[in-house]
């Protein structure tokens, strides 16, 4: 593992990512839930009274906090591009083998003249273990003894947590609806990618990891 690598992982907050979970290095709890916007230009002046109201009432709503997160990246039309250069290669007729090819080049020299950004939109919601701090110590003086009774004892805890912490997102989710919104909890491999490209940033482009299992999150 380089230095670089060694460097970043001490600076990370996050311990691991399991059954659609973020577990934090002081035990706390994450969850995410990607939502969609609303266009308020398109909304009536009514309209946009009210949705400003509910969203006041949105973020009072909660006994716990949470985080709102905006993340704005070049619009990544490869997979598209993709799909399109293999209808290329499978069309048999050449008036269409062409006007595919125009059409591809069209859209890239589109993106490229208009740098196409993408926003996405995130919540996220955390669970704190009570007495944290103290558990946090009892755990590391225990793990140095018997690591594996630790994690056995530590997993009935974890689903209760776990639970707890999804009952909020279900909360949090109810209320969207309300507002004329929808939210989807990102699972553990979604979460991954998600983590994977806020800490790996490449001209802010996105990078879409076909597979989760073969990525090393060691470099």
């Amino acid at each position: 593992m380089s230095n670089q690598g060694t460097s970043l992982q001490e600076k990370m907050d996050i311990a691991e990512i399991r059954e659609d979970v973020v577990v934090m290095k002081d035990g706390s709890l994450r969850a995410v839930i990607t939502t969609t916007a609303l266009n308020m230009d398109l909304k009536s002046e009514e309209e946009q009274q009210a949705i400003i109201h509910n969203f006041q009432q949105f973020l009072t709503t909660f006994d716990f906090s949470f985080q709102i997160v905006v993340s704005s990246r070049k619009f990544n039309i490869n997979p598209y591009i993709n799909q399109l250069e293999k209808k290329i290669k499978l069309e048999e007729n050449i008036l269409l083998k062409n006007q595919i090819k125009d059409y591809v080049d069209f859209v890239e020299e589109l993106v490229d003249l208009s740098s196409i950004m993408s926003k996405l939109f995130y919540i996220i919601i955390p669970f704190y273990v009570v007495d944290l701090k103290q558990q946090g110590i009892l755990k590391k003086i225990f793990s140095m003894t018997n690591k594996k009774k630790e994690l056995i004892q530590n997993h009935e805890s974890f689903e209760t947590y776990k639970n707890q912490l999804f009952q909020r997102t279900e909360q949090v989710n109810s209320s969207l609806s309300s507002m004329g919104l929808s939210g989807v909890m990102l699972k553990t491999e979604e979460l991954i990618e998600l983590y994977y490209n806020s800490y790996n940033p490449s001209e802010f482009e996105y990078v879409d990891l076909d597979n989760i299992s073969s990525l090393d999150l060691e470099k």
